[in-house]
C-alpha cells in the first residue's frame, strides 16, 4: 500500500520508542518514502523479514543505522532499499502530532544529546506508565 502511495495508519507495539511512542496510546500514519534524515522515524525490514519502527539515527552511503528512542545501546542496520515507510504523524488520544513541527525536531534532537543519561529519564517513564495503568484500573 505505501508504494503505491497510499498512507498506512499502525497502532504502536512495543515500548522501543519510548517516550516519543508508546504502545496501546499511540498510532501512527507511514508514506511512501520520498526523502528522510537523521532523526525521522522509519519503518524498515531487517533481515530475517522483521520490521521495525525506529529513529534514524546514522546514514552512510546506502547503509542506515536504527535506534529506538526508547533504546540504551541496541541498534539495527538496514539499506536504503529496505526503508518501507516513513513517519509523518503521530495521533494520541485523538490528537495529531506533527512530527516534523520545531516543537518536536528539538525535542527528539534533546533526546539524541541526553543518551548517557536515557537509563535514568526511561526508568522514570517507565515508572509513569505503571503508576498510570494503576490509577486507571480504580
Amino acid at each position: 500500500m505505501l508504494q503505491s502511495g497510499n498512507s498506512v495508519t499502525l497502532r504502536a507495539k512495543g515500548n522501543s520508542m519510548l517516550p516519543f511512542i508508546m504502545e496501546e496510546r499511540d498510532t501512527v500514519v507511514l508514506q511512501k518514502v520520498e526523502a528522510f534524515a537523521v532523526g525521522s522515524v522509519v519503518l524498515a525490514c531487517l533481515p530475517g523479514n522483521c520490521y521495525v519502527l525506529h529513529r534514524v539515527y546514522r546514514i552512510k552511503g546506502e547503509h542506515i543505522m536504527l535506534m529506538g528512542d526508547g533504546n540504551l545501546h541496541a541498534t539495527e542496520c538496514c539499506c536504503r532499499e529496505d526503508v518501507a515507510g516513513v513517519v509523518v504523524k503521530i495521533i494520541r488520544d485523538g490528537r495529531v502530532i506533527d512530527i516534523t513541527s520545531s516543537s518536536q525536531l528539538f525535542m527528539v534532537a534533546l533526546w539524541r544529546k541526553l543518551l548517557p543519561i536515557r537509563r535514568y529519564l526511561l526508568f522514570v517513564c517507565r515508572w509513569w506508565m505503571r503508576r498510570d495503568r494503576r490509577m486507571k484500573k480504580r
